[in-house]
């Protein structure tokens, strides 16, 4: 049986299949005859789904957010926290521009409180706790 060296690898290992297909199939692991090989070797092409997935369906079911219920993330005015601090806060947690974060520092001021954002239920909750977390008073409530 030849043996391999460097680049010759592809080439011994055809002549040993050539030389003895039985002894090659045989050494490895789990595979016993030539229509098991074959089986796997057919394994890799592609193959078209017969069925289209039916886009009627898909426009019915509607978008995610309308069928899951949204949870409100609101921000309670405090007497602690200057609004400076507050604006930061809310750029950091949100990611906001300062003219947004401003916006909605003013509504905890004037009004006493101001509705942050609507989202999932985890993703409400996260940012309850981040709110928290900087000494807000922050609460979530599922929308109507």
């Amino acid at each position: 049986m030849p043996t391999a060296t460097g680049s010759d690898e592809a080439g011994w290992v055809q002549a040993a299949r050539v030389e003895n297909e039985h002894t090659w199939t045989s050494s490895l692991p789990g595979i016993e005859s030539r229509p098991v090989l074959e089986y796997f070797r057919g394994m890799v092409e592609t193959v078209e789904p017969v069925v289209l997935p039916d886009i009627e369906t898909e426009k019915q079911a509607g978008a995610r957010s309308e069928l899951e219920p949204g949870y409100l993330v609101i921000c309670w005015d405090d007497p602690v926290n200057l609004m400076d601090y507050v604006t930061h806060v809310f750029q950091v947690v949100f990611g906001w521009p300062k003219p947004k974060a401003e916006f909605h520092m003013l509504q905890v001021h004037n009004q006493g409180k101001s509705v942050l954002t609507r989202e999932s239920m985890e993703r409400a909750e996260h940012y309850v706790h981040q709110l928290q977390s900087y000494s807000l008073h922050a609460t979530m409530e599922r929308d109507r």
